[in-house]
């Protein structure tokens, strides 16, 4: 069946706001509503670009988002550097931040790295303390020793989640530990595309993972990890557009999905949500949902080109919640502010 899409502003528990009601249009001043509660539905949350050094003001609002599963996107820390002694330190301080701390306890948390917590920034395949660096990231998700990722080079491994009679993939990507080196863009751009095939974003060996895992996929919906963004193609900055044929080739593989795929991405301190209409090959649509950052953000956006946009992009410090509702067939995405304030929200039907 193919996947349709509603794309509407929801108003949820709207909070009081002097004289105005209701929902409004996007020449006047925004109605606060606040994120309503995780009823008959999988709720995924997400988040990336953390500095335990600013405030962590969202961990309280994380929580009494009451999801059942939280998950990093990257730069769960900033350390940028090659001792490792002070990315375990880093990790450590996070861990032991009490609205953190009182997450971790109670709800499962998972994730991936990019390259500020990897140590290196725009880090890529050639980073000298990239192992060590794994073992650190690991420690803090407290993965087990016996767990598959233990056993290769990077960090990517599956996440399998259960609903009822329902389950969720999430498949937390590697996108530096294998990665190529990008080219030099001019002017405004840090970086443009490279020549069409060559280089790689993720290693022929996570490449076989990845192709098995979603090709085979038995579950509801397929959630991609990805630490950058996937459809974001125009932006100077990290993106798999960098690597013109990686992207290419993970559409395909998407293409081929038997089931839903949902995209989840972070590190460029805005949040947003592309999306990519079904067409012939992929029966669904595919959305990107970038959610960044946690404590810091682009507050100086002014606008940048994204063909694939749909929504306002948010340039404050947010954090993603995924809504999977099973029975209904539908997907609702949020961004939330301080105080569980939904920024902006997209909802997708299948």
């Amino acid at each position: 069946m193919i996947m349709k899409i509603q794309l509407r502003k929801v108003c949820l528990m709207l909070l009081v706001v002097a004289g105005v009601s209701g929902c409004n249009s996007s020449n006047k001043e925004p109605v606060l509503s606040v994120l309503p509660q995780a009823e008959n539905v999988f709720r995924i949350s997400f988040g990336s670009c953390n500095n335990h050094l600013e405030p962590n003001a969202l961990w309280d609002d994380i929580y009494n988002a009451n999801p059942q599963v939280f998950v990093w996107g990257g730069d769960i820390i900033y350390a940028d550097t090659d001792q490792v002694d002070k990315i375990e330190s880093y990790y450590s301080e996070l861990a032991q931040l009490p609205a953190y701390a009182k997450l971790a306890s109670e709800v499962p948390i998972s994730g991936t790295w990019d390259d500020h917590d990897y140590g290196l920034n725009d880090g890529g395949a050639t980073f000298e303390i990239k192992d060590e660096s794994k073992e650190a990231l690991l420690r803090f998700l407290k993965i087990p020793e016996d767990h598959p990722v233990r056993s290769h080079p990077g960090v990517y491994h599956k996440q399998e989640l259960a609903y009822g009679s329902h389950t969720v993939a999430i498949l937390h990507l590697d996108t530096r530990y294998f990665r190529s080196a990008l080219t030099e863009g001019e002017g405004d751009m840090r970086y443009q595309p490279g020549t069409y095939g060559e280089g790689t974003m993720l290693g022929e060996a996570q490449w076989s993972w990845l192709i098995n895992e979603i090709q085979n996929s038995k579950d509801d919906l397929i959630v991609i990890n990805s630490s950058i963004q996937v459809l974001s193609a125009e932006h100077g900055f990290e993106k798999w557009n960098n690597l013109p044929h990686e992207r290419d080739r993970l559409l395909e593989l998407i293409n081929s999905s038997p089931v839903p795929v949902v995209i989840l991405s972070g590190d460029r301190h805005i949040s947003e949500f592309s999306l990519l209409d079904p067409d012939t090959k992929r029966d669904f649509p595919l959305l990107d949902f970038t959610s960044s950052g946690l404590t810091h953000s682009y507050t100086g956006f002014s606008g940048e080109p994204n063909a694939y946009r749909v929504k306002e992009v948010v340039s404050t410090t947010s954090f993603g919640i995924l809504d999977i509702d099973f029975e209904a067939k539908v997907v609702q995405a949020y961004i939330v502010g301080d105080q569980r304030e939904v920024l902006e929200s997209l909802e997708v039907e299948f």
